[in-house]
């Protein structure tokens, strides 16, 4: 059975009257005549009787009526579910490693609160890849370290350099302090190595990392130290005291230049005081 023949149907039963059924769904009534001889045909039965000079639903016409009802809001029901996926895309986002644990889950749960059915792909790799990738179209948005001095991006936390070790690592032990640290363009990367320097104490650069997760592991194996933003450090880690300053850095929210419609300018704003709070 055909849908547009069935809320035609539903129009008539609503209305009583060819005339005024037809005129509700925008068709002449010969043209509506038409369609209910066409449907009584496709049944090979009568929907339709005279009572005095009025055209009432026959015992078929009253048998499909509540047919009629239920699959007309069935297929309404379908249309509106399906229609939400309109124009639908993911939501290309990147974010460095480090902020897996805090950042990242806030931030997909207020995307997901703002927008239900939305889809994310989230794309791991360091600051300096993830620029590259947000200006060459890669990526619809990307979570990023930045310097306290820049007003690059949407500021959305601050973050501070801290010592890490596992809680048995014993430093007065170490003749050559062992270090776990990230790649060299890491702030922190360059601050620890300084700062031990100019106190002279004796280091060991004993692994480079490109991702927190790499180095958490290495700390907490008990076979060096490292150097991270807090936010990134488990609570199975301790943060050393008395040891050199590391740098103070923000995290941003940097969007492309075709806005993606889950960061429209309304809901970047709300997104980012959700963030915030």
């Amino acid at each position: 059975m055909d849908i547009d023949a069935l809320r035609s149907f539903l129009a008539f039963v609503e209305t009583g009257s060819f005339t005024r059924a037809a005129k509700q769904i925008n068709r002449s009534q010969s043209a509506f005549s038409a369609q209910m001889r066409k449907l009584e045909q496709e049944l090979s039965v009568s929907l339709f009787a005279k009572e005095g000079r009025n055209l009432v639903l026959s015992e078929a016409g009253l048998s499909l009526r509540s047919h009629a009802q239920q699959l007309v809001s069935l297929h309404n029901n379908a249309l509106n579910e399906v229609s939400r996926f309109e124009d639908k895309r993911a939501l290309r986002l990147g974010c460095p490693e480090d902020y897996n644990d805090v950042i990242l889950p806030k931030l997909i749960g207020l995307l997901k609160q703002a927008e239900p059915l939305c889809s994310i792909q989230v794309f791991n790799q360091p600051s300096v890849v993830l620029r590259d990738w947000l200006d060459e179209g890669k990526l619809d948005a990307a979570i990023v370290t930045r310097a306290p001095t820049s007003e690059e991006g949407h500021w959305i936390a601050q973050d501070e350099g801290v010592w890490i070790a596992n809680p048995n690592f014993k430093m007065n032990s170490c003749e050559v302090l062992p270090l776990a640290l990230f790649q060299s363009d890491c702030k922190y990367h360059a601050a620890a190595i300084d700062g031990l320097s100019k106190r002279g104490t004796p280091y060991q650069l004993l692994a480079c990392t490109n991702t927190a997760s790499a180095q958490r592991a290495i700390v907490r194996e008990g076979i060096a130290i490292g150097a991270m933003g807090r936010i990134s450090v488990s609570g199975d880690l301790k943060i050393l005291d008395n040891m050199p300053a590391l740098p103070t850095v923000d995290i941003v929210l940097l969007t492309g230049v075709q806005t993606h419609p889950l960061l429209s300018q309304s809901k970047l704003e709300n997104l980012l005081l959700a963030l915030k709070a």
